[in-house]
């Protein structure tokens, strides 16, 4: 069977501009050649750059409640 000329989508450079004003060139399908992406995120804090660990927030006690119903139990652990 005949691969469709369609089925894959252009694949061009665009620039990406973070909110710190830095800017690389990467291999996208999106928008057109030359096209530049602006990202919401800051390098300098995101856990993606800088290798951070995620921080658990509990919001009303959620996390306390289901560690107090749930924290009995052992899923499989010795």
């Amino acid at each position: 069977m005949a691969k469709k000329a369609t089925a894959h989508p252009e694949y061009h450079f665009i620039t990406v501009q973070m909110t710190d004003g830095t800017t690389y060139k990467t291999r996208s399908t999106w928008g057109k050649e030359g096209d530049t992406l602006n990202l919401d995120i800051d390098p300098s804090t995101h856990p993606a750059w800088t290798g951070g660990s995620q921080q658990l927030m509990d919001r009303g006690g959620r996390v306390s409640r289901f560690n107090s119903r749930f924290g009995g139990l052992s899923f499989g652990r010795k």
